[in-house]
């Protein structure tokens, strides 16, 4: 755990420039806007630690598979959102010593991610190796307004001198992912370009074809005026730069104002692309720096609106859920279908910013009450798009007739995941994609969702786990053998009960969805009757078969439901008897080591009676908590938000909110040492989700929303909004109290620890120790 970023309720705050947390602060600093997204890098050269990273949203590469041997049905890629051209370049020389903060002694630096208007901002005083002083001030932004662009500030002041101040901004495409799995580069050059104070690249990745455009604008400023100078362009191979010499005086400040795009041929047409990147230059160059500054503070200002949580009295827990909330902001905005969440966003490589089960499993809930209904809907249709891929990657695996298998990995809908366990085993993400569609609709009863594009799904899905389980004689049951559930630290098992229950619901809802549409819309009913080739009464039958006799493991003198078959044969050692020296275990014991364990990387059995908790009492909950939870050594960020909302449940504040914190502050703190890859962006989501659905107890039931809140011990209160439906809610918590302010829409009613209360348009309603007071 690292403790070296200041607390502070808006912003996240270095003071001091920690070189050996360099590549962690980058992440954390990551600046997005849903269809691009820049690592917090310097602008100026850095030999140090660092991982340079530009990433546009919808751009990959299919980087070759790298396995020891081969086996059938294997991809033959793993695709990657890739490093794209870095344009936030800008080259310092002082009388042609060049500004490296490696090579330079560093004081008065600060870099600071200010949440609250979406900039980041960072500035030093740089003493170089021939005692000349400079001070740098840069400040950087990724627009959410021009979602396409980007821009810098970027001011040098002499302390010590009288000179020659050389700037250079470039554009420099010559790069490469740090996970490229044979160091390949996955760009070739089409055009480069220069002119006066502008300059352009095009490349195009090798296979797929996708053509990016990057360019550059820019001005210079002295004396707070805009300044006529010369520019010497430079070209190289996948490089355009522009040379910009300046005599400077002590105490004066030099400020270069950068102009950025990135435009792909996801969204123009290729031989416009170059037209359309300087007509976009010149559109944002025209507004200037601080307008684009000011529009960016004001779309962010609408977004905290609608999406803030506050809590007040721990500081550290309030930058922590805004860190995530902003993080989950930049990534996704839901207004391109085509695209989705990766987990790392556009922090980081790691995992290839592909799509995962997360989206469904964890991302869902945060859009749904955050943003328009339209955003969550695209995240369903995205699955929809490729339930043809998903058909096809069953069929590579033997099933048939419809039976669909999403992908664990995926950009384009075809699995690209080149782990056996993973890619043939993990099939559990069926249902965590089966599941958002309920989530979905029990939400915002789009129950039309269905006949238009949910049940093709469902029954894709159903007909996959009607055709993976099989019958038992000895048992007299259907099992499900050779799988891998959530815990990936259980690998190849059978009867995994997470997977069978999750199977068997599946099973029901498809069956239950088919009966809906059929009542609702008789027409589209038999329209897709013939489109899925549907047999009801022989399709129906057997799913019905399976669901009254599948087999899940359970042991009942324990109480508890067996996380798979054999699970009681271990050696049952709980955590806190592990030594530190073997944490975390991922980095310390062998693979065989961790099988043969009964340590458990993520919620399993628990992830089950989270996402069913209706179909379980509060005792079930109990025994199975307290059964699998010290057996689990939380090494997957996914896991710690699961069981701060479950331990919420059983009135377990005190370690409901140790998750919380665990979950919240993961990036921040670093916990899992590995923030340097990139954030933990899909878990963020369930931090939420701790907040919301945890110390809120936040669930929607038949329509209507249901709230258990409680305040953390050492907070003093906190607050939510969401979206439900027509409506805006804002719900203050305090230990005396709950305030639900309905800010939008019509009249509701809202249940409060199982009470109803009617909450009037544009009004309030004040909870207290069970009494009503109308505001």
């Amino acid at each position: 755990m690292k403790d070296y970023l200041k607390h502070d309720e808006w912003c996240i705050i270095e003071e001091g420039f920690h070189r050996e947390y360099n590549e962690i602060t980058e992440s954390v600093c990551s600046l997005g806007n849903g269809r691009m997204g820049q690592r917090g890098n310097f602008e100026e050269t850095f030999t140090g630690k660092t991982l340079q990273g530009n990433y546009v949203a919808g751009v990959y590469y299919p980087d070759k598979t790298r396995v020891g041997w081969w086996k059938n049905g294997y991809p033959e890629y793993f695709a990657k959102v890739l490093n794209a051209a870095n344009w936030i370049g800008i080259k310092v020389e002082i009388d042609h010593e060049e500004l490296d903060l490696n090579h330079c002694e560093v004081s008065d630096f600060r870099r600071v991610l200010n949440m609250k208007d979406g900039y980041l901002e960072r500035s030093f005083v740089a003493t170089l190796a021939s005692g000349k002083q400079v001070k740098v001030h840069a400040k950087r932004i990724n627009s959410i307004v021009d979602d396409e662009s980007g821009a810098i500030r970027y001011a040098v002041t002499p302390i010590n001198f009288d000179g020659k101040l050389t700037l250079t901004p470039f554009i420099d495409g010559d790069i490469k992912n740090k996970d490229a799995n044979y160091d390949e580069k996955f760009w070739d050059e089409i055009h480069r370009e220069t002119a006066f104070a502008e300059g352009y690249i095009e490349l195009r990745t090798k296979k797929t074809g996708f053509h990016v455009v990057t360019g550059q604008k820019f001005e210079i400023f002295q004396d707070e005026k805009a300044i006529d100078f010369q520019s010497f362009p430079l070209k190289a191979e996948k490089y355009v730069a522009s040379q910009v010499s300046l005599d400077v005086i002590a105490g004066q400040e030099t400020v270069l104002v950068k102009y950025a795009c990135n435009l792909s041929s996801e969204n123009y047409a290729v031989e416009d692309l170059l037209t359309e990147a300087k007509a976009y230059l010149k559109r944002i160059a025209a507004k200037g720096f601080e307008k684009m500054v000011a529009e960016q503070a004001d779309k962010w200002e609408s977004k905290w609106k609608t999406n803030d949580i506050v809590i007040e009295g721990d500081v550290a827990a309030q930058q922590g859920i805004r860190f995530n909330i902003f993080q989950l902001n930049q990534t996704y905005t839901g207004e391109d279908a085509r695209l989705n969440i990766g987990p790392k966003g556009f922090t980081g490589e790691k995992y290839g910013g592909s799509t995962y089960w997360d989206t469904e499993a964890y991302c869902i809930p945060f859009y749904l009450a955050t943003a328009d209904q339209q955003v969550a809907r695209n995240l369903l249709v995205y699955r929809w798009k490729q339930l043809g891929r998903a058909i096809e990657n069953a069929g590579k695996l033997g099933f048939k007739d419809g039976a669909a298998l999403y992908p664990m990995v995926t950009m384009n809908g075809e699995e690209c995941h080149n782990e056996w366990e993973i890619t043939f085993e993990e099939i559990h993400r069926n249902g965590a994609i089966a599941y958002a569609i309920y989530d979905y609709i029990n939400y915002t009863n789009d129950e039309a969702y269905l006949a238009e594009y949910g049940l093709e799904v469902l029954m894709g899905i159903a007909r996959f786990w009607a055709q993976r389980v099989n019958w038992s004689s000895h048992k007299q049951q259907y099992v499900m053998l050779g799988v891998t559930g959530p815990n990936e630290y259980e690998n190849n098992v059978n009867n995994n009960w997470y997977t069978n229950y999750i199977a068997t619901w599946c099973l029901k809802y498809a069956k239950e969805s088919a009966e809906k549409v059929k009542a609702m819309d008789a027409a589209r009913y038999a329209e897709l009757v013939q489109i899925l080739n549907l047999n009801e009464e022989e399709e129906f039958g057997k799913f019905q078969h399976i669901i009254d006799n599948i087999y899940l493991p359970e042991d009942k003198q324990l109480g508890v439901f067996l996380q798979q078959d054999g699970f009681l044969d271990k050696e049952l050692t709980l955590v806190k008897d592990l030594p530190a020296s073997d944490r975390p275990i991922n980095q310390k014991w062998s693979w065989d080591r961790i099988l043969r364990s009964c340590f458990i990387k993520q919620a399993d059995v628990l992830q089950g009676i989270y996402f069913f908790e209706d179909d379980f009492d509060i005792d079930i909950l109990r025994r199975n908590y307290d059964f699998y939870e010290p057996m689990t050594v939380h090494e997957s960020s996914l896991s710690p938000c699961v069981h701060s909302i479950l331990a919420a449940k059983l009135g377990d504040k005190a370690r409901s909110y140790e998750f919380y914190q665990r979950s919240a502050r993961l990036d921040l703190d670093d916990y899992n040492n590995d923030t340097e890859d990139g954030c933990h962006i899909t878990s963020m989501a369930g931090t939420w989700m701790s907040v919301v659905k945890g110390f809120g107890g936040m669930r929607v039931k038949e329509g209507q929303v249901y709230l258990s809140p409680f305040v953390p011990e050492n907070w003093k209160s906190f607050a939510f909004k969401i979206r439900f439906r027509s409506n805006l809610l804002n719900i203050i918590t305090t230990s005396e109290q709950v305030t639900i302010e309905n800010l939008e829409g019509t009249d509701i009613q809202i249940f409060v620890h199982g009470e109803a209360f009617d909450v009037k348009a544009a009004s309030s309603v004040v909870v207290a120790l069970g009494e009503t007071q109308l505001v």
